[in-house]
């Protein structure tokens, strides 16, 4: 079941109301119920100062009704035997994680643990009794700890105080003479921290901190590190409505009183006794469950100053958070391929009992950092690249060559083919070929051959590609001012088209094309005087009226070009003609690419749906309605077969498309992407275009994308050595085959994800192997291949599997793989079977890595640890649980997005990076160090800066220093800083220039322009900065990253039961 399904259209529980978080809102938890006495967690669905309430876990943990609120958000129907609500006739105090009226408190001096180090003493009894009497002392308590288990390296976690998050009171009165349950919250006192939630339901999960190393551990022995977080075991029957549920069905005296709690372990209400003082709100600590920005630091600590050296075989490389230097020696760098594992099980059915997804993230084309030496081009004339007579796998370093160097034993299908005369070289004592650290195809991960003419079309060599650029001309484009803009820009632009490395000039022609209704060639031949318009009404039979001078060299035709791009604003300056077509004119790029018999890349400026009269006109066919149903799926499926039909001509013919779009309404992003998609290319989106907030970011984007390395006509094929075979593929790409991903065009930013599955054993000895050949022609016209080259360990142990995972990738993958369930699936279904896999890939785990414990653990592998909370990201995301403001066009575009996405990027959308600005050093060229995202982490006195890769929000804090506000945006106070700002404006002291710095910085790490957006606390955006504070309850239903953790628990406890 899954913990975010809403049903129903009110808010969810506890959830705060638009507005700000602090507020008590009526009804929601101010109030209390007739019949049900006031817990000591006063206003249960109060939210509570800075912090969104998380939500219960599906089904297991019930809020109380409240007067006049909406029915669970979980929107589940209950299981038989249980009565919505029945604990509560019977004056218990219900679980999940109440909300406290008063702000949390962290753990008093907290101190990292040390590995190595004796685990502090986690103030928490162990719950794993099943039916016993509790130990009724504090003495007893400590004896009771004394042998508990923790699982877990994490140099994160502050030793818990008092974070017993799995002992539950019992409703019987305390042996001690402890005070009695309130009738109204109180506040922490000071130095006190706060103690967990009661569970009195049998679904109740728990998940406390992450603690030492295993090895260090009483009665652990040395295993795969763990992160370990406690609860209650399952118990064995569930609660009759009629009579109250015990801890553990023990139904013995109440628990001492523990270390670190005030007085007794507060029960629940006791009826006929006077009630005693307050003792303090309760809550789980979001400091005790793995943080991902301790791990991100702790990556970067130990692994950012070492070159990451490729030498090995099966090495995990450092986290693509980390910044660091690789070194090729014999394996791709991780800029090009990035796998789930490095460590793949031996058989079938170790892969099948782990459920971890082999599979490799591959950037073929990636751009390197300076300072990282580009791949090899290797010539081998006419003969061309040395290849396996068999799987025609290319030369690489893992080729064996015998017989004194004459054949070589291919590595990934063990035939022996002979070494052509020409390339014939002597073996040493250790039987390397001599000239190995000459070749870089013997010595190095990833390198190019130069392709010779069997490798191209019709056995004849490409000519250099072509860029037509196709500018809708319609009276939304014209008025907007956008026209203009793009031709006043490519005026400039034309200078900057991709070149190879020594070239003059760039050996790329360019055309233009103008639409509404109607298409308008533009004839700009370097001896006319001034450009020719042709004019091609019949959009049902498209053509293109002309051969000779539409696509022409820049440099030779460069007056003419400029006097059409100064003409056409002026053409259609009056026009009223508000309908476009679409799908004609991407047919005329692509007869204009047949006809020069070239491949090339159309860029298309479109504003609205195509509905006039033409092939491919569109309806639309918006629905909200269709969300949470079974056609939700519809939305994302292209409403005709048209495009699919068109998109296969254009790969055929190397024709790809980039999309720039600039829609006031809906424009069916799922229909109009599909060319774009499956060519490989682009898809850009501008809402609402304003010239003054939004041409900098799309000039941006489009000076970019013209600029960049890019491959056309480019076929991908990966291969594998025995025993796994790539079997599924994700990305922008078309299929005609079951091996060969086609693209139309391919560039630097595209990635390509592969899954693997076995069909047949490995053996650990000579662990497995993938080899990535992409075909291309060069933006000069040159046929290449690109080789990258992976070696793998195979394991027959589930924990050196465990041991070498890569969680970004994973989530990489599940994203994509879920992305793409939701074009044939309900979004239900599809969260459900995420949920479900990543249960049993942690449950499987636990069963057979974890040293043995009670069930009440979570016991978590140490590079999974973060794997709950990306999930929870990912099911969040708009695609699979979409917020109030998110549109049908956002969620298709966002979903054609991700899919072909580099492991960077997917892990800064679905968790965003949060800086306080106000901590930045301004003499430092360091960032301030992030925050987890969260509301409660931020400070009304901060101003903060979160990124996900889209956009970037600037929050300011309602109680922010004047002379700050003043420094960085140049008024005087919060209330006279515009809303309206898509950039910070540039002033002369030392903390603007600092954030400015940041900004750019940032901006230069992403392969988009970002939108600016300044949010200021408490105003009417703060919703939208509020839905990527990814560790929060979402407005959308989406759990907190706590409730998730005890939701996942409760999976993999049914799991292990």
């Amino acid at each position: 079941m899954s913990v975010n399904q809403q049903a129903h259209a009110g808010p969810p529980y506890g959830q705060p109301q638009p507005g700000y978080q602090g507020y008590q809102q009526p009804a929601y938890g101010g109030q209390s119920l007739p019949g049900v006495p006031q817990s000591q967690y006063g206003a249960y669905n109060g939210p509570m100062p800075g912090y969104q309430q998380p939500v219960p876990p599906q089904g297991s943990l019930r809020a109380p009704p409240t007067s006049g609120a909406p029915p669970p958000a979980s929107g589940a129907s209950h299981p038989s035997g249980h009565l919505a609500y029945s604990q509560f006739e019977h004056g218990d105090v219900q679980n999940g994680i109440p909300a406290s009226a008063a702000p949390m408190q962290r753990p008093p001096a907290p101190q990292p643990f040390l590995p190595g180090s004796a685990p502090t003493p986690v103030s928490q009894i162990s719950t794993f009794q099943q039916y016993g009497p509790p130990p009724g002392s504090v003495q007893q308590l400590r004896n009771h700890m004394a042998g508990m288990t923790i699982g877990g390296t994490a140099a994160s976690a502050p030793p818990p105080a008092g974070l017993g998050y799995g002992v539950a009171p019992s409703s019987y009165p305390p042996t001690t003479g402890a005070p009695r349950p309130p009738a109204m919250p109180g506040p922490p006192l000071p130095g006190q921290t706060v103690p967990a939630p009661p569970s009195s339901q049998p679904n109740h999960v728990s998940s406390p901190p992450p603690p030492p190393p295993p090895s260090t551990m009483a009665g652990l022995h040395p295993g795969p590190p763990m992160s370990g977080l406690h609860g209650p075991p399952p118990p064995t029957h569930p609660p009759q409505p009629g009579y109250q549920m015990q801890q553990n069905g023990s139904f013995g005296q109440m628990r001492g009183p523990q270390p670190n709690y005030g007085g007794a372990y507060p029960g629940a209400p006791n009826y006929g006794s006077p009630p005693g003082p307050p003792p303090p709100p309760k809550r789980l600590d979001p400091d005790s469950i793995p943080s991902p920005i301790q791990v991100i630091e702790d990556d970067r600590n130990n692994r950012g100053s070492e070159p990451f050296v490729t030498g090995v075989r099966g090495q995990v490389p450092p986290l693509v958070t980390t910044n660091f230097l690789v070194k090729d020696q014999g394996n791709a760098s991780p800029r090009y391929i990035r796998c789930t594992s490095y460590n793949i099980p031996c058989t079938s059915d170790m892969a099948k009992q782990s459920q971890v997804p082999l599979a490799a993230v591959i950037k073929p084309l990636a751009a390197l950092p300076p300072e990282e030496t580009l791949p090899y081009l290797v010539d081998h004339g006419e003969s061309g690249p040395v290849r396996c007579n068999r799987c025609k796998a290319y030369m690489c370093p893992f080729m064996q060559f015998i017989e004194g160097g004459r054949r070589f034993q291919c590595c990934f299908c063990s035939c022996v083919t002979e070494v052509p005369p020409h390339y014939f070289q002597h073996l040493d004592h250790t039987g390397k070929r001599v000239d190995y650290y000459d070749r870089p195809e013997l010595s190095l991960g990833s390198y190019e051959f130069l392709a010779t003419v069997d490798y191209c079309k019709n056995n004849k060599f490409p000519s250099p590609p072509a860029f037509i650029f196709m500018i809708d001309v319609s009276y939304n484009a014209v008025k907007s001012g956008l026209v203009r803009l793009i031709c006043e820009e490519l005026k400039s632009l034309l200078d900057y088209l991709p070149r190879e490395g020594n070239m003059e000039e760039s050996a790329i022609r360019v055309g233009f094309v103008t639409y509404n209704k109607v298409l308008h060639f533009y004839n700009v031949k370097s001896s006319l005087a001034q450009p020719q318009m042709m004019v091609v009404s019949d959009v049902a039979d498209m053509f293109v009226p002309l051969l000779d001078g539409f696509l022409v060299n820049v440099n030779e035709s460069r007056t003419v070009i400029a006097s059409l791009l100064d003409q056409i604003p002026e053409m259609f300056a009056d026009t009223r003609e508000t309908e476009t077509v679409f799908a004609p004119v991407i047919q005329a790029g692509l007869e204009a690419l047949k006809a020069a018999e070239c491949a090339g890349k159309l860029f298309i400026f479109h504003t609205s749906l195509p509905i006039a009269e033409a092939p491919g006109k569109l309806k639309n066919r918006d629905d909200r309605k269709l969300i949470n149903t079974d056609k939700e799926k519809t939305l994302f499926q292209p409403q005709t077969s048209f495009y699919n039909n068109l998109a296969k001509d254009c790969v055929a013919q190397g024709c790809c498309v980039d999309l720039f779009l600039f829609p006031n309404q809906y424009l069916d992003v799922a229909t109009l992407g599909v060319v774009p998609y499956q060519t490989g290319g682009s898809i850009y989106k501008y809402a609402y275009f304003q010239l003054e907030t939004d041409q900098y970011r799309f000039l941006n984007d489009l000076r970019r994308d013209v600029q960049k390395e890019v491959g056309f006509d480019a076929v991908m094929r990966v291969r594998t050595s025995t025993g796994i075979r790539a079997t599924d593929f994700f990305g922008a790409f078309y299929m005609s085959n079951t091996t060969d991903v086609e693209m139309a065009g391919l560039d630097c930013d595209k990635t390509i994800t592969v899954e693997f599955k076995h069909d047949d054993k490995l053996s650990e000895d000579s662990g497995a192997l993938l080899q990535c050949a992409l075909l291309y022609t060069s933006c000069a016209g040159q046929r290449r291949l690109r080789i990258h080259n992976l070696s793998l360990n195979c394991c027959t142990q589930l924990a050196d599997l465990y041991r070498n995972c890569e969680t970004d990738t994973l989530i990489n993958y599940l994203a994509k793989y879920a992305y793409r369930g939701v074009l044939s699936s309900p979004v239900k279904t599809v969260r459900d079977a995420l949920i479900n896999q990543c249960a049993q890939i942690l449950a499987c785990y636990r069963k057979n890595c974890a040293s043995p414990s009670s069930a009440g653990q979570l016991i978590l592998p140490e590079c999974m640890k973060l794997l709950p909370v990306y999930l929870n990201c990912v099911l969040k995301s708009d695609v699979l649980q979409p917020g109030p403001e998110a549109t049908t066009d956002d969620r298709a575009y966002i979903r054609q997005l991700v899919t072909s996405m580099d492991v960077a990027e997917t892990n800064v959308f679905f968790y965003p990076r949060l800086l306080p600005l106000t901590k930045a050093d301004v003499d430092s060229d360091s960032l301030p160090a992030a925050i987890r995202n969260s509301e409660e982490r931020l400070s009304k006195g901060d101003i903060y800066l979160l990124e996900n890769g889209l956009n970037i929000f600037v929050w300011v804090g309602v109680s922010v220093q004047q002379s700050l506000i003043q420094n960085l945006f140049g008024v005087s106070s919060f209330s006279q800083i515009s809303n309206a700002l898509s950039t910070l404006p540039v002033l002369e002291n030392p903390f603007s220039k600092k954030v400015r710095s940041i900004v750019d910085m940032l901006q230069g790490q992403r392969s988009r322009y970002m939108k600016l957006i300044i949010v200021k606390q408490e105003d009417k955006l703060e919703m939208l900065f509020k839905h990527f504070l990814v560790e929060d309850k979402s407005l959308s239903g989406g759990a907190s990253y706590v409730d998730f953790l005890c939701h996942m628990h409760k999976e993999i406890r049914q799991l292990l039961s």
